[in-house]
C-alpha cells in the first residue's frame, strides 16, 4: 500500500533522534550496559537496527509448509502405535522414533529395533516423514527398519527417511565413540536401494552441555564434515555423501536467536560445500524443540516457549519440527500433551500461515545482522575446532569440554542471577501449582559417564530447591517459611514485598506476607505466630531510613535467627548488620545461594 498522505506530511525519524530520546531517559547511564546484550559466545544483539540490504538466502528444497513431526517414545510398541496413529490423524506427517538408550529417550523409547513394526503398524510410510533417533544403536535400528519397509512392498528411493546416524553425537552423548565405519555404512544401505539421507548432525548433545549459538553451529559444521570426509575416504562421491547428511538444530524461545541460527546453517554450510567443489544444494534440516529450556515447575509455560521456538525455527527455513510435550521434563506425556505439541504447530501453519514466505527475514536488519554475526563467530569456532584434529578429537582432548564448561558457567552465573529469568521458575513461582498428568514418571538422572557431555535443564538448581522444600512439606505438614516484615504503608512496602515473595517463592520458602502493622509490637506478634526464624524487612529506603534498624532489633529479640532486608542497605548498612541484618535480597543477587542458606537456616 501506498503511504497516506498524512504520514508523508512528517520527516522521517532517524537513528540520531531515537538515541538523543534514550540518552535522556538513562540520564548517562552507560547505553551498552542497559540496552545492549551479548549472547554466550559475545555476540552484541543492539535494541535497534537499520534496514539492511537482504543477502542471498538459502531456503528449503520445496518452499511451503515445513513438516509437522511427533516423538514416539512409548516403551510399549502397540500403545506408541495407537499414539502416533492418534498424531497423524490429528495432522502430524512425520514421525521420530525414538530408541530405548538414546540419549534423547530420556528413559522411555521403543524397546530396540524389534519394536518398530509393532510401532509401525497400520502407518503408510510413503506418506510421511520419519526419522530415527536411536543413538548407539542406529545401524541395527536402520537395518531393521529398512527391513519392514521392503516387506512392505515400499520403494526405498521414494521414503522421507532420515536414518539419523550420527557417530560424533554418541560420542558426545556416551564418551564412547561408536566402531561404525560410515563408508561401509552407506555402501550397504546404496545396495538395498536406498539413496536418502542416512547420517545426521545433531546439535542437541551440544546445546544441553551449555553451547551458546555461535559453538552449536561449529559444532555442527565439524561434525557434519567429519561424516563427510569419512565417506569419501570410504570411495563414495561427495555428491553422494553430501546427499547422505542431514542436520538437527535446536529451537529456542529466543526468537531473534533462533531464526538467525537457522538461517546461518544453511549459508555456512553453502560455504563449505563451495570449499569441496561442490555446487550448495538446499539441505534437509530438522529442528527440535530445546530439552535445556524446559521445567518441571509450572510446566504450561513450556507451551509458551515451545511456540515461540517453532515460530523461530518455521521463520527461519527448518523443514521439520518436533516439539517436546509442555511435560516432557516432568515424565512421558500423555495424549494432551502430545495434542498440544503438534497443534502449536498447526495453528503457526495454518492460521497464522507462516509458512507462505519463503524468507521473512529478508532485510530485516536485527535478522540480518544476526545472521551475519553468527556466521562470522560460528565460522571461528569452526576453524578453531578443526586445528584441534576435528569434533572427535576435540571431544576427546577435553577442549571441547573446556570451552562449554566455560559457557556453562557463565550461564550458570546469569540464572543464579535472575539476569536470566526462567518465567514461573526463577520469576513468578506457584507454590500451590496442580500437579499435571503423565503416563509414567521421568526416571531419576543417570551419572553422566567419564568423557561425555552433560546434559542440564537450566531449572535444574531451582527445582531442586523446590524439591527440597517439598521434602520438608511431606515429612512435617508445612513448608520452609519466611516472614515478611512489611513496614510502613502499603505504597511503600508493596514492590519489596511483592519482589521478596516471588524470590523466596522460587525456592519453595512460604512468604508469610500482611498488610503492614500498626507498630513493631503488632509485627513481632504476627512474626511469633508464622512459626519461622526467618523474617526479611520490606519497605521503601525511606522507611528504612526510620525503622529498618529498631524493626530488626525487635524481631531478633523475639526469636528471629535470619534477617533479610529487600533492597540494598546503602549508608545503614553498619547498623543493620550490628541489628542481625545478615543478608541483602536485591535484583541482582545470587538468589539460588541465597535460597539454599536460607533453607538451611528454616530447617536449623
Amino acid at each position: 500500500m501506498d503511504d497516506t498522505t498524512l504520514a508523508a506530511a512528517f520527516p522521517a525519524a532517524t537513528e540520531a533522534q531515537w538515541r538523543a530520546l534514550v540518552d535522556g531517559v538513562l540520564k548517562g547511564a552507560d547505553f551498552d550496559k542497559r540496552l545492549v546484550r551479548r549472547t554466550p559466545d559475545g555476540i552484541r544483539v543492539a535494541p535497534l537496527y537499520p534496514p539492511a540490504e537482504a543477502a542471498p538466502q538459502p531456503g528449503r528444497a520445496v518452499p511451503g509448509r515445513w513438516r509437522v513431526s511427533q516423538r514416539v517414545d512409548h516403551p510399549d510398541p502397540q500403545e506408541a502405535n495407537a499414539l502416533a496413529l492418534t498424531d497423524l490423524e490429528g495432522g502430524a506427517d512425520a514421525l521420530t522414533l525414538v530408541i530405548a538408550g538414546a540419549p534423547a529417550a530420556r528413559g522411555f523409547g521403543l524397546p530396540g529395533p524389534q519394536a518398530l513394526e509393532a510401532a509401525l503398524a497400520d502407518v503408510m510410510l510413503p506418506l510421511i516423514g520419519l526419522r530415527l533417533d536411536a543413538g548407539a544403536a542406529g545401524p541395527e535400528t536402520a537395518t531393521a527398519l529398512l527391513a519392514l519397509a521392503k516387506a512392505r512392498g515400499d520403494d526405498l528411493s521414494g521414503l522421507d527417511i532420515d536414518l539419523g546416524l550420527d557417530p560424533v553425537a554418541v560420542q558426545a552423548a556416551t564418551g564412547t565413540a561408536p566402531s561404525w565405519d560410515p563408508a561401509a555404512i552407506l555402501r550397504d544401505l546404496d545396495a538395498h536401494g536406498f539413496t536418502g539421507r542416512a547420517f545426521l548432525a545433531d546439535a542437541r548433545p551440544f546445546h544441553e552441555a551449555g553451547a551458546g549459538e555461535a559453538l552449536e553451529l561449529a559444532a555442527l559444521l565439524s561434525g557434519a564434515l567429519a561424516t563427510l570426509r569419512a565417506l569419501e575416504a570410504g570411495g563414495h562421491s561427495l555428491e553422494r555423501a553430501r546427499a547422505a547428511l542431514a542436520f538437527l538444530l535446536v529451537a529456542e524461545a529466543d526468537e531473534f536467536l533462533t531464526v538467525a541460527k537457522v538461517r546461518a546453517l544453511r549459508r555456512l554450510w553453502a560455504r563449505v560445500e563451495e570449499a569441496c567443489g561442490l555446487t550448495p544444494a538446499p539441505i534437509r534440516l530438522h529442528a527440535e524443540t530445546a530439552w535445556r529450556g524446559t521445567t518441571k515447575r509450572d510446566p504450561w509455560v513450556n507451551m509458551l516457549r515451545a511456540t515461540s521456538a517453532v515460530f523461530s525455527a518455521g521463520l527461519g527455513g527448518a523443514d521439520a519440527v518436533t516439539v517436546l510435550p509442555f511435560t516432557a521434563a516432568i515424565g512421558l506425556p500423555d495424549a494432551f500433551a502430545r495434542r498440544c505439541a503438534r497443534n502449536t504447530q498447526h495453528v503457526l501453519l495454518d492460521e497464522a500461515n507462516l509458512w507462505r514466505v519463503a524468507d521473512p527475514a529478508a532485510g530485516a536488519g536485527g535478522f540480518e545482522a544476526l545472521t551475519d554475526a553468527l556466521c562470522t563467530e560460528a565460522w571461528a569456532l569452526f576453524q578453531a575446532i578443526e586445528r584441534e584434529g576435528g569434533i572427535a578429537a576435540s571431544l576427546r582432548s577435553g577442549a571441547m569440554s573446556d570451552r562449554l564448561a566455560s559457557l556453562r558457567r557463565t550461564r550458570d552465573a546469569e540464572l543464579a542471577t535472575r539476569r536470566q529469568p526462567i518465567t514461573g521458575t526463577s520469576e513468578f513461582p506457584d507454590l500451590h501449582e496442580a500437579p499435571v498428568a503423565v503416563l509414567k514418571p521421568a526416571p531419576a538422572a543417570m551419572p553422566v559417564p567419564e568423557g561425555a557431555l552433560p546434559s542440564r535443564r537450566l531449572a535444574e538448581p531451582y527445582e531442586a530447591l523446590r524439591d527440597a522444600s517439598d521434602a520438608v512439606l511431606e515429612r512435617t505438614g508445612r513448608r520452609p517459611r519466611v516472614f515478611l516484615a512489611n513496614l510502613g504503608a502499603l505504597s511503600a512496602f508493596n514492590t519489596r514485598a511483592t519482589f521478596a515473595r516471588n524470590a523466596f517463592e522460587a525456592g519453595g520458602i512460604e512468604a508469610v506476607t500482611n498488610e503492614g502493622f500498626p507498630d513493631h509490637a503488632a509485627m513481632v506478634a504476627a512474626f511469633r505466630a508464622a512459626g519461622t526464624p526467618l523474617a526479611c524487612l520490606c519497605s521503601s529506603d525511606a522507611v528504612y531510613a526510620e525503622e529498618a534498624v529498631p524493626a530488626a532489633e525487635a524481631l531478633r529479640a523475639a526469636g528471629a535467627t535470619t534477617l533479610y532486608l529487600a533492597g540494598k542497605p546503602g549508608d545503614l548498612e553498619p547498623a543493620l548488620r550490628a541489628a542481625g541484618v545478615a543478608h541483602d535480597l536485591y535484583a541482582g543477587c545470587d538468589l539460588v545461594k541465597l535460597l539454599a542458606q536460607a533453607q538451611k537456616a528454616a530447617s536449623a
